[in-house]
């Protein structure tokens, strides 16, 4: 079985909700607050099947609100496809344009257009919506896309609509099922006779029933007590399927939006975090060390950017940077980001995590190895991951959660590099030869000076030699 998540993307009151229910049968908008004020308030969730392409398309339906582009980020991080809906009536709208921006910063690689409410508009209106928005998402990656006219209330087109999806779907790539499994909580709740379950989607690897977890950064332990997957109970759950994890001995209040359900022993929550910062095309100027919105999976904290090599980043600029968070988060290198202006709330760029366990850099290092992190081969970048270590090195199994690679490339990759003794291995650390060289030189230097210091004593002790290296 193949599994796509589909996210909606619009301006309020185009018809997002309305539209998923016509297609699914099943309305997202689950809180009494939605029902009563007819808007999506919070994430929804829906899934079209195509049992005959052995095909589940699991639908996220984001609010569209300006004041709620936070909870629509949240949906957005495990999205495959965009749905960008678009009401016929009104056309392109403020949040019709920050959604789809949110969307091109993700990048996100494939999708459809829905033009909305048809049923409302005369042919010839309809017609120049159309055009309008084939204008409207040149140079984005809707430019290719199908435009299709709709209508919740009518049906009309309803089921080509769904055609289209299922063609879209199955060219989709599949998420990495030999990755490390990850899940960003995006709710928590408690159902009786079961206890706390959260759900998300699952961006990467597998996890099954029984097996045992972290939930980070909140650093909870649990173990898998049940599975469920589009309103079924399954026994393993693979990256791509919006997935409901009922865990054992947790408490709710224990968990929050943003946490992710990680295996254990591979992750660590960052607080400081290189990346590359990619700013929109009508983005004010953004100063150095600003703070800004740092929106990542299901998680939102506020950040301090620090720019690399700049005092300020203009619009459609782009750069080497620091994020020194105020919450930790779970991320690894590849990750994409969202950040939006500090006051007034807007989004104004975004871009890809290059080294989520990073530290504060001095004003004198270089960037080469974000260079390296960003467009390097996978044996170059765990090679300047591991040399930027140090002599004390990192566990192999923390260069596991670092990046968003297939945990059988990485192994092999690390046993080039061994064979290569360009890495050294001691117990489960890496480290880097050239590190371990300069090391081993400094030791014999300061041997050296104690022996001429020190010509009838028969050497240094082990203690005295530790001491001075801390």
């Amino acid at each position: 079985m193949r599994y796509v998540i589909l996210g909606t993307a619009g301006h309020i009151d185009h018809g997002k909700s309305a539209l998923v229910k016509a297609l699914t049968g099943i309305d997202p908008d689950r809180l009494k607050e939605e029902k009563e004020r007819g808007i999506t308030i919070d994430l929804g969730f829906a899934d079209l099947s195509y049992p005959e392409k052995d095909l589940t398309v699991g639908i996220v339906d984001v609010p569209g609100h300006e004041r709620l582009v936070k909870n629509m980020l949240a949906g957005a991080g495990g999205i495959d496809l965009v749905l960008l809906v678009i009401a016929a009536d009104e056309g392109i709208m403020p949040q019709t344009r920050e959604h789809l921006y949110i969307c091109d910063l993700l990048k996100i690689k494939s999708g459809l257009i829905a033009v909305t409410k048809a049923d409302l508009v005369e042919k010839d209106w309809l017609e120049l919506v159309k055009d309008d928005i084939r204008n409207f998402v040149k140079g984005t990656f809707l430019e290719d896309s199908a435009v299709i006219a709709v209508s919740a209330k009518t049906m009309f087109n309803a089921d080509i609509l769904k055609e289209k999806i299922k063609e879209v779907a199955l060219r989709v790539e599949p998420k990495p099922t030999k990755g490390l499994f990850r899940l960003p909580i995006d709710r928590v709740f408690t159902l009786k006779g079961f206890g706390t379950v959260v759900t998300g989607t699952a961006i990467s690897g597998t996890i099954s029933i029984e097996e045992p977890v972290e939930i980070l950064p909140s650093n909870v332990k649990s173990k898998v007590r049940g599975l469920h997957s589009h309103g079924k109970a399954i026994k393993t759950a693979y990256a791509g399927q919006r997935v409901a994890i009922n865990l054992q001995g947790v408490e709710k209040d224990a968990l929050n939006r943003g946490d992710a359900v990680v295996v254990p022993e591979r992750f660590i929550p960052s607080t400081i975090i290189d990346a590359k910062v990619e700013m929109l095309s009508d983005a004010p100027v953004l100063k150095n060390k600003s703070t800004v919105h740092f929106h990542l999976g299901t998680s939102e904290t506020i950040a301090r950017i620090i720019l690399y090599g700049k005092n300020e980043i203009k619009a459609d600029e782009e750069c080497y940077c620091q994020y020194r968070l105020k919450d930790p988060v779970i991320t690894v290198s590849g990750d994409r980001y969202i950040i939006r202006r500090f006051s007034p709330v807007e989004t104004i760029g975004g871009g890809i995590i290059l080294d989520p366990l990073s530290r504060r850099k001095s004003l004198k290092e270089g960037t080469e190895d974000l260079e390296i992190f960003e467009t390097g081969t996978l044996d170059e970048k765990i090679s300047a991951k591991v040399k930027k270590a140090g002599i004390h090195g990192i566990k192999v199994k923390l260069i596991e959660g670092w990046i968003k690679e297939e945990i059988p490339s990485i192994r092999e990759s690390i046993k080039k590099l061994k064979e290569k003794a360009i890495l050294l291995q001691f117990e489960d650390f890496l480290i880097h030869s050239a590190v371990f060289g300069s090391f081993r030189n400094t030791v014999m230097k300061m041997l050296e000076d104690f022996h001429r210091k020190n010509p009838l004593k028969p050497g240094m002790s082990k203690e005295e030699l530790r001491a001075k290296f801390k």
